[in-house]
């Protein structure tokens, strides 16, 4: 079961991120750079979820 606690790990990761992604583009002086940062962590996130889900089946 390390398999799913690693998944579900991952996915409260990938949630905080879309959260935090909101709060930075919704803030009047967002930053480019800190915004794409966010991007890239949630696409790693994201990325690695499917990675575990493919390899599962």
């Amino acid at each position: 079961m390390a398999i799913e606690a690693r998944l579900a790990t991952l996915e409260k990761k990938h949630v905080a991120l879309e959260e935090e992604l909101h709060t930075a583009i919704t803030r009047p002086a967002s930053d480019d750079q800190m915004i794409a940062d966010i991007k890239r962590r949630k696409l790693r996130v994201k990325d690695e979820i499917e990675r575990i889900r493919v390899s599962r089946h």
